[in-house]
């Protein structure tokens, strides 16, 4: 009996944020961010962040990544802007699910993962057993919408550094509706 609970729950699907980076959970600068010290987070993303956490939402972390590709900066740049950004929004109990990146740039590289493409947000719903049809992508780029879109998550296309929590509080006021 216990087995059957157990392999009935891991058909659950479930729902997620999918999230660009600059310009959503850190402020753009209108370039790249190219060091730890110029990466700073935006005021609304622990409110925001917290919203989809207390409603069930796993979240994850969709960004391009195409400055390490032209040598602006490295990956353990990257990395240490990412473990800040993990470690302050542990802090309010926020967890992201995963963090994927492509590191290409079409000048330098040709690859499947650099958004447009949805390869990273269809690796995610595979590994985290996502249902696309819950789940949203906040991204301030057309190319995050239609990433998103291209894998069946619906698109929110905000301007670099907006206040997303409207967006939040819409989205989890239509997930309770639904129960």
């Amino acid at each position: 009996m216990q087995i059957i609970t157990y392999l009935a729950g891991m058909n659950k699907k479930q729902k997620a944020i999918f999230l660009d980076r600059d310009g959503v959970l850190n402020h753009e600068v209108g370039d790249y961010i190219k060091r730890f010290e110029d990466f700073k987070i935006l005021p609304h993303v622990i409110p925001g962040l917290k919203i989809f956490t207390e409603a069930g939402y796993l979240l994850v972390i969709i960004t391009n990544q195409g400055g390490i590709a032209k040598g602006l900066y490295d990956r353990h740049e990257m990395d240490k802007m990412h473990a800040y950004l993990s470690a302050e929004l542990a802090k309010e109990n926020i967890h992201f699910a995963d963090i994927y990146f492509c590191p290409h740039h079409p000048q330098t590289t040709e690859c499947l993962c650099r958004k447009p493409g949805s390869l990273l947000v269809e690796k995610a719903l595979s590994k985290h057993h996502i249902d696309p049809s819950l789940s949203y992508f906040i991204g301030d780029k057309q190319r995050d919408i239609v990433c998103g879109e291209a894998a069946g998550v619906k698109g929110i296309l905000i301007e670099p550094n907006e206040d997303w929590v409207p967006h939040a509080e819409k989205i989890c006021s239509k997930t309770i509706a639904t129960l």
